[in-house]
Formats: structure tokens, C-alpha cells, sequence
């Protein structure tokens, strides 16, 4: 799963620790590591390279070479920056005093979501959302969407244990 629980523990108030806390991280799946990255890249080079080798004296060699490193090129940046804008985080931080949903954009962006545990409702919108099985919080007036980029199996899978801790939390 692209998602993973952790906890805190439980401390004497005088001992200055934190309360107990259930930490959720959710990222997207990355299929293509830095090890298969170089491989990628490499084979296509190599595959690439192969009509070169029938044109080498030729004056068309040049022609085709200019063609064949930029597709290269392109398909090097195109998976540097699929590689980028994997690098959102979603942290749901379950307190006893508050939840707290923070996501960490590629860019380096955060935005902020908190809410009284008690009053965080877990919704999920079969159809009604941009993605099936839309997974939403909801504390107060405000919404926070949740794992929009993990499947809709594990966005039933996660509102299913989400409501158990918030359940436990109360």
C-alpha cells in the first residue's frame, strides 16, 4: 500500500512528551525507481543507436542523430519530471486535541488542514467526486480531500481505517 500508519505513545502530562498520535503518510506509487530509470534510459539508447549504425559514413547520419538525441532528450525530461511531481505527500497527524492533514506539494508548497477530532467525519463519495470512491475529511465547514492519486480500492481501504481511528480517538 502507498499509504502507512505510525504511533506515538502515551507519557505522564508532567513528563513534557507528546500525546498519543497516529501518523499517516500517503504518496503516490512510484513504479520506475533510479535503478530502472538508468536501465530505461539505457535500453532506449541502445535501441535507438541501431538505425544509426546503417547510416555511419553517410552524410544522413547527422540528420537522424539530431533526431534520435532528442527524443532521447525528451524522454529523459519527461520521466525526470513524472519523477518530480511524485513527490507529493499527504501527513494525517490523529491527536487526541487535533487532526491535522498537511500536503507537501512538488513544489515545495504546504497547505494546512486541522480540525477537532471529535467532529471529523470520514466521507466517501462513490460517483460525486473528480475520481471514483472520492475520499474526503470533514471537520466544521471545511473539507480536505485524501489520497486522490491512490486507487479506489485503497481509498475504501483507507476511509474503513481511518473511521476506526477516529472511533478510537473518541
Amino acid at each position: 500500500m502507498p499509504y502507512e500508519w505510525t504511533t506515538g505513545f502515551e507519557a505522564p502530562e508532567e513528563s513534557g512528551a507528546l500525546p498519543f498520535a497516529r501518523t499517516l503518510v500517503v504518496r503516490p506509487h512510484r513504479s520506475l525507481g533510479d535503478r530502472g530509470f538508468a536501465l530505461f534510459i539505457t535500453a532506449t539508447a541502445c535501441l535507438l543507436a541501431l538505425p544509426i549504425l546503417a547510416l555511419l559514413g553517410t552524410p544522413a547520419l547527422w540528420v537522424i542523430l539530431v533526431f534520435v538525441l532528442a527524443a532521447l532528450a525528451a524522454i529523459w525530461l519527461a520521466l525526470r519530471r513524472n519523477q518530480r511531481d511524485l513527490a507529493l505527500t499527504e501527513t494525517l497527524t490523529l491527536s487526541r486535541d487535533e487532526a491535522r492533514l498537511t500536503r507537501h506539494a512538488p513544489d515545495g508548497s504546504e497547505q494546512v488542514w486541522t480540525a477537532n477530532p471529535h467532529w471529523v467525519r470520514v466521507i466517501l463519495y462513490p460517483t460525486e467526486g473528480p475520481v471514483p470512491d472520492y475520499l474526503t475529511l470533514k471537520g466544521g465547514d471545511r473539507e480536505a480531500e485524501l489520497g486522490a492519486f491512490l486507487t479506489p480500492e485503497e481509498r475504501r481501504a483507507l476511509a474503513g481505517e481511518l473511521r476506526t481511528e477516529l472511533a478510537r480517538l473518541r
